[in-house]
C-alpha cells in the first residue's frame, strides 16, 4: 500500500516520508490548536512547546534513550507544570497572565537548554537535533522490518489519539472554549478540560519534537489554526479547515524546500505564515482588503443614495430649472467618489445627463421617492422621542442608510403615517404601498 501510495504521489521514499511526518505533524498541532486559539491562549501553546525541554532532556537523561515512553511522561509532567505555575503566579503573586507565562515558560526553556548542553558530552542527545528536528532525516529513521519510520509512527499515533481526544470530549472542548463561566454553571469541570489539553499540546509536542524540533513546532501549533479561524466562524469547520492548511503546508514546504535548497521545517512555517497573511489580507468576513472593498462600496452606494434624494428635493423646489452636474458634485462635497457614483447612476439608467446637467429618470425617481420617503417618516417619529425639529435632521441623515421595510412599517404605524415631516415638508407616497421605503439622503433642503 506505501507503494502505492508513492506512486500515486510521485515522491521517492525520503520525500514521502518527509511529507508524510509533516502532515501528520501539522494535522494533529493545528486541530488542538483550534482550541488554543478560541481561548485565547496561543501563547499557552507556545509557552508549553518551549517549557516540556527540560521534562524531555530529563527523560532522556535519566533512561539514556529515546524511547518515546519516558520522554513522553517526562514532558507532560512538565507542560502540567508550566500551566500550574503559571496559574499560580496569576493568582497569588497577582502578575498578569501574560508576564506570569513569560517567566515561566523562558525559565524553565532555559533550564532544559542547559541540561541539553550539559549532557550532550555523555549521551547521544544533539540540541540541534531537539530544537530544529531532522525532518529531512525521517526516512533513515526506518527499522528493518518495520512500516514505516519511527518518528512517523510517532505522529501517527499521536495524531490518532488528538482525533480521538477531540470527538470525546467534542462538546466539553467547545462549550469550555467559548464560555467557560456558561460550562461551570452546567456542571463541566473546565480546569480538568483546560489541563487536559495542556496536556495533549505536551504530548504533541514531544511527538512533533524529531520531526520539527521545539521551535518550529510552535508554527505549526498556532499558524494554520489562526489562519482557519479568519477564514470561519464554525469550529467544525475551523478544525477542518487547520488540518488541511497543514496538510498544503507539508506538501508545499517539501517542494520548495527542495527547490531552494534549506530546511524543510522552516519553510513549511514560512508556506504557513503566506497563508496567513493571505487569510488576513482576503478572507471573506474578516480580510483587511476585503473590509477596505466592503467599506469603499459601502460608501459609494451612500453617495449614490444621496445624489439621487438631492435630484429629487431639486425638483421638488424647482421642478423648472435643471440641476447641472457641477453643483450636483459640489453638493456632495466634490472629489472622485461622487463623480464615479453620478457615473454609476448613469449607466444604471436612474440618471440622465445631457449637456451638463442631471436628472432623474423613471427608475431613479422611484427609488429616490422611497429614499425621501424613508428620511422624513424617521425624522417625524424623532420628533416623537421628545427631539427638537431642528435636531432631527443630522440623526436621520446618518440612519436612514439602514433602514428596512419592516422598520419603517413598524414607524409609519408609530406615528400614524404622517402626511408632512416636521419641516412641514410632504412625505411622498406611492400607489398601492401604505409604507415604502429603502434608502435615502437628504440635504437640509431650504
Amino acid at each position: 500500500m506505501i507503494e502505492r501510495l508513492m506512486a500515486l504521489t510521485g515522491y521517492d521514499e525520503i520525500s514521502f516520508w518527509i511529507v508524510a511526518t509533516a502532515a501528520l505533524v501539522n494535522v494533529a498541532c493545528g486541530i488542538l490548536g483550534c482550541f488554543l486559539v478560541l481561548r485565547r491562549m496561543s501563547m499557552l501553546g507556545d509557552a508549553i512547546s518551549h517549557a516540556v525541554l527540560p521534562g524531555l532532556a530529563m527523560g532522556f537523561i535519566l533512561t539514556e534513550s529515546r524511547d518515546i515512553v519516558p520522554m513522553l511522561l517526562g514532558a507532560l509532567a512538565a507542560g502540567v507544570l508550566t500551566a500550574l505555575l503559571t496559574q499560580a503566579i496569576h493568582r497569588y503573586a497577582r502578575v498578569p497572565e501574560d508576564a506570569a507565562m513569560g517567566v515561566v515558560f523562558t525559565s524553565l526553556f532555559a533550564l532544559g537548554v542547559l541540561l541539553i548542553h550539559r549532557t550532550a558530552k555523555h549521551i547521544d542527545l544533539d540540541p540541534g537535533c531537539v530544537l530544529y528536528g531532522i525532518l529531512e532525516g525521517v526516512a533513515f529513521e526506518m527499522e528493518p522490518g518495520a512500516l514505516m519510520p519511527r518518528p512517523t509512527f510517532n505522529m501517527l499515533v499521536a495524531c490518532i489519539l488528538t482525533i480521538l481526544f477531540v470527538i470525546v470530549l467534542w462538546k466539553e472542548l467547545k462549550i469550555v472554549s467559548f464560555d467557560p463561566e456558561l460550562a461551570e454553571s452546567q456542571g463541566y469541570r473546565s480546569n480538568l478540560i483546560h489541563y487536559l489539553l495542556m496536556a495533549m499540546v505536551a504530548g504533541v509536542t514531544v511527538a512533533a519534537f524529531e520531526a520539527v524540533g521545539s521551535i518550529l513546532v510552535v508554527a505549526m501549533l498556532i499558524v494554520p489554526a489562526a489562519t482557519a479561524h479568519l477564514l470561519t466562524d464554525r469550529l467544525s469547520l475551523m478544525v477542518l479547515l487547520s488540518s488541511l492548511i497543514g496538510i498544503v503546508c507539508a506538501v508545499v514546504g517539501r517542494d520548495a524546500a527542495s527547490h531552494y535548497s534549506t530546511s524543510v521545517p522552516g519553510m513549511m512555517s514560512v508556506i504557513a505564515g503566506v497563508f496567513f497573511v493571505v487569510a488576513v489580507l482576503f478572507a471573506p468576513r474578516h480580510g483587511y482588503l476585503i473590509k477596505v472593498i466592503r467599506h469603499w462600496g459601502l460608501g459609494l452606494r451612500i453617495i449614490q443614495e444621496d445624489i439621487l434624494a438631492l435630484l429629487y428635493r431639486w425638483r421638488e423646489a424647482s421642478p423648472e430649472k435643471p440641476l447641472t452636474t457641477t453643483h450636483t458634485i459640489a453638493a456632495l462635497g466634490g472629489g472622485t467618489l461622487p463623480r464615479i457614483a453620478l457615473w454609476a447612476l448613469s449607466r444604471d439608467g436612474r440618471v440622465r445627463t445631457s449637456a451638463g446637467t442631471v436628472a432623474l429618470t423613471e427608475v431613479g425617481a422611484k427609488q429616490a421617492q422611497t429614499l425621501v420617503k424613508s428620511h422624513r417618516l424617521w425624522e417625524t417619529y424623532l420628533t416623537t422621542l421628545g427631539l427638537p425639529a431642528d435636531h432631527v435632521h443630522a440623526p436621520a441623515d446618518r440612519t436612514e442608510h439602514y433602514l428596512d421595510e419592516n422598520i419603517l412599517r413598524e414607524v409609519a404605524n408609530e406615528v400614524e403615517h404622517p402626511h408632512t415631516d416636521p419641516h412641514g415638508r410632504p412625505i411622498p407616497r406611492r400607489e398601492g404601498s401604505r409604507v415604502d421605503l429603502e434608502k435615502i439622503d437628504d440635504d437640509n433642503a431650504s
